[in-house]
């Protein structure tokens, strides 16, 4: 079974500057986890930057990065909000929106300039980014009896690393409950190396797929 892939997200905002004949662009993008959060996004920075010449945004939402949206905020069309939103599309990124303030410099750039410039300040941007890629995991969880759990637990981290899984924490009652996240084509796997680890008496549970963001390598 193959893997689906999903556009990949950053972990944290991050803003960048550069200054092309004496205009100065500052980049600030940011996660989001929605068109309603990366509007309020889109509205603190104006906030912050009201006296600025233009505030140009791009914006990809949704699990399959299916909603974008662009704005110049007064550049001439097609030179700052849709090559910004080409710098998400092309690096294969969603749930992030992407401002890019100018203050004008008193020298105009051209549209290439213009397109250079935003595209520039957007990707320089992410290159700071910590990115994070998304998996669709499947919610496995393990009752293993106490005198047992010292030595699955250490078997499963280790399974875990060696085979694209997520170790969430344990839960302690009348038994141990471990918790794994795992790849749908690894779940076979898990299961025949759990029966040999315990005699056959543990049996995984599986249950919902989600999508889960894991540090890119």
């Amino acid at each position: 079974m193959t893997r689906r892939s999903f556009p990949s997200t950053i972990a944290r905002a991050v803003e960048h500057e550069i200054v092309i004949k004496k205009s100065r662009f500052i980049a600030h993008v940011a996660p989001v986890t929605s068109p309603d959060e990366a509007d309020d996004v889109i509205s603190e920075v104006r906030r912050i930057h009201w006296d600025a010449r233009h505030n140009c945004t791009a914006m990809v939402t949704g699990v399959l990065g299916d909603q974008a949206r662009s704005s110049d905020d007064g550049e001439p069309s097609g030179t700052a909000g849709i090559p910004m939103l080409e710098v998400l599309r092309r690096r294969e990124l969603t749930d992030l929106v992407a401002v890019v303030t100018r203050y004008f410099g008193g020298i105009k750039l051209g549209a290439g300039g213009l397109v250079r410039a935003y595209s520039t300040a957007v990707s320089e941007a992410l290159d700071a980014a910590t990115l994070l890629r998304r998996e669709s995991l499947a919610l496995v969880t393990i009752d293993v009896p106490h005198a047992d759990a010292g030595r699955l637990d250490n078997l499963l981290r280790d399974w875990a690393l060696q085979h694209g899984a997520r170790f969430d924490e344990p839960t302690y009652g009348a038994a141990v409950t471990l918790a794994l996240r795992v790849p749908p084509a690894e779940l076979d796997r898990l299961q025949a190396d759990v029966a040999a680890a315990s005699s056959g008496s543990l049996v995984p549970q599986v249950g919902d797929e989600t999508i889960v963001d894991v540090p890119a390598d």
